[in-house]
């Protein structure tokens, strides 16, 4: 599956940002999708989760309650809401698609869990 990451852009502390990732293919349904991200000079990191049917979600702690992951499979594309943001949700957000995953919600999920990546969108945030 090819994976194309957009809504990206700089916003003040406190504002909001919808991150969108339109999945190419008829097998979007398929796919556990997922939001990571990485901050100059640290590790990818796990953002968000959500199940092929959409009705099971995990979260980084730092983002519940802040972030939502939805998805549209009509549309092909997942989505990542993101409320009340502030200075550490600075980095380079990427979409991430697996047929394999499974428990994501009872486990912390890896960049080495996810085969398909999208190409980033940055989000910066000032404070």
């Amino acid at each position: 599956v090819q994976l194309q990451a957009s809504g990206g852009g700089l916003v003040q502390a406190g504002g909001s940002l919808r991150l969108s990732c339109a999945a190419s293919g008829n097998t979007f349904s398929r796919y556990v999708m997922a939001w990571f991200r990485q901050a100059p000079g640290k590790e990818r990191q796990f953002v968000a989760a959500i199940s092929r049917s959409g009705i099971t979600t995990s979260y980084e702690n730092s983002v519940k309650g802040r972030f939502t992951i939805f998805r549209d499979n009509t549309k092909d594309t997942v989505y990542l809401q993101m409320n009340s943001l502030n200075a550490e949700d600075t980095a380079v957000y990427y979409c991430a698609a697996d047929l394999g995953v499974v428990n994501i919600a009872t486990r912390r999920l890896r960049p080495d869990d996810f085969g398909s990546w999208g190409q980033g969108t940055q989000v910066t945030v000032s404070s």
